[in-house]
């Protein structure tokens, strides 16, 4: 067979089915990144591209980061492969005890996934297990957010809030119920940080709870910040007030904090961000900073030692993933959370907050843009939308904005932020002058 040397040519694109992507119309005009380093990728005729989202909410230490590199090359030489099920290797239980030391208080335990995907259905199989094995079998329900992301597993669609990625797959879990969205542009369009206290949004589930009655809720599952619908910020107190809710009916609270977590608010977690105790988190992207899959959700000690207790003589949880702990992926994790470590990210993500906010409001009179959300270095701009053509604006400014020289991120007509932890004060302003011209010349 022929090597295809041409990347943009039909048969090269033909086979590759992409994923969340409009295949039709960018293979009909592809846009390829050929390489990266530190904030920047570069196309195939070489030119740079300021990385307005970290990848994809994933690489918050940059790109081509040596440590990185060098660790996982010296890793696939040494061991490359081996089995968790029933035997070990040393480096997941190195980086689990690792993990341990930036987690909040009493979350000392760790199960690896691959994604996040995984570590959501791993939760919640998690919380519906507990609650069968302390006594409390009746707790079989799951309640989600309106507009909320889980990934794409079945049970993170179930409990997700997000119609296109729910209304192709059937009827999905059943007994799941949601919670309304943080988001209200009528009363708080071009906050800045935490909106006003909206006590409503979280006392929804005391609605839900009398409903069904808090002794069939195994657990609730909200991301701190919902990143992929399009940034939107919990108000002031929401976090808080779930928890109240929860212990008050013993249901499980779960922070999917794939985006949130390693330092991308200023916190390794937002559960410490904003001072609220989860049952259980999940995570993955900056865990390796993106170059190998990896996810991970830590418990409470409590539910593990009920597994221990209570999980029978031989295995205690029947559930894993072949690449569950991969020594190639624990490598990665290890070199990046030294990484973080050392050059302080975490820290520098706060230090950042006020001038990423100030760019980012800069913003606000330009053409269609009707609200503007932030929190730590995570940013959202929203387009009123094109009568009959949803979406089109927001696209249309993600090419221009490609053109121009940044990659930024759309969902629906939401323009979403996230760039590496690494960014300098001026790539800050490069970033939003360009996304400031793409708002101006593609609509």
């Amino acid at each position: 067979m022929k090597a295809v040397t041409d990347i943009t040519a039909p048969e090269a694109l033909s086979a590759f089915w992409m994923p969340f992507t409009a295949n039709k119309q960018f293979k009909a005009a592809p846009r390829i990144l050929k390489s990266a380093k530190g904030m920047y990728y570069y196309t195939e005729d070489n030119k740079p591209v300021l990385d307005g989202t970290a990848g994809l909410w994933c690489c918050n230490a940059g790109h081509g980061r040596s440590r990185i590199t060098e660790a996982v090359s010296q890793q696939v030489a040494h061991l490359d492969f081996a089995p968790t099920f029933q035997m070990g290797h040393p480096l997941p239980f190195e980086l689990a005890h690792r993990l341990t030391e930036i987690t909040p208080a009493g979350m000392d335990r760790v199960f690896f996934t691959n994604s996040g995907s995984e570590s959501v259905d791993t939760a919640l199989k998690i919380a519906l297990a507990y609650q069968r094995l302390i006594g409390q079998g009746s707790r079989t329900r799951l309640i989600g957010r309106e507009r909320g992301y889980h990934g794409v597993g079945f049970g993170g669609i179930s409990v997700g809030g997000i119609p296109n990625n729910r209304k192709f797959f059937g009827s999905l879990l059943t007994g799941v119920d949601h919670l309304p969205h943080t988001l209200n542009i009528d009363r708080h369009a071009f906050t800045r940080g935490l909106p006003p206290a909206q006590p409503e949004l979280a006392n929804a589930l005391e609605g839900i709870v009398a409903l069904h009655d808090g002794s069939n809720i195994a657990a609730v599952i909200v991301e701190p910040i919902a990143g992929s619908t399009g940034v939107l910020i919990p108000p002031v107190g929401y976090l808080k007030r779930l928890r109240e809710i929860c212990d008050q009916h013993d249901i499980l609270l779960i922070f999917d904090e794939v985006i949130t977590g390693f330092g991308r608010i200023g916190s390794p977690f937002a559960a410490q961000e904003f001072d609220v105790l989860p049952d259980i988190i999940t995570s993955a992207k900056g865990l390796t900073n993106g170059t190998i899959p990896m996810g991970a959700v830590f418990v409470r000690n409590a539910i593990y030692d009920a597994f221990m207790e209570h999980g029978g003589p031989a295995i205690e949880l029947f559930h894993g993933y072949t690449y569950s702990g991969h020594p190639v992926a624990a490598a990665a994790g290890l070199a990046t959370l030294s990484l973080y470590q050392e050059e302080q990210l975490f820290d520098r993500a706060r230090d950042l907050s006020d001038y990423w906010e100030q760019g980012l409001h800069s913003l606000r009179g330009l053409p269609n843009v009707i609200d503007i959300r932030n929190y730590g270095l995570v940013g959202a701009v929203e387009l009123a939308s094109e009568p009959g053509a949803p979406g089109k604006r927001a696209y249309n400014v993600f090419t221009k904005a490609l053109e121009l020289g940044a990659l930024i991120r759309v969902t629906g007509d939401v323009i979403a932020l996230s760039p590496p932890l690494i960014i300098e004060r001026e790539e800050i302003d490069q970033l939003f002058n360009l996304l400031a011209d793409a708002l101006v010349q593609g609509q």
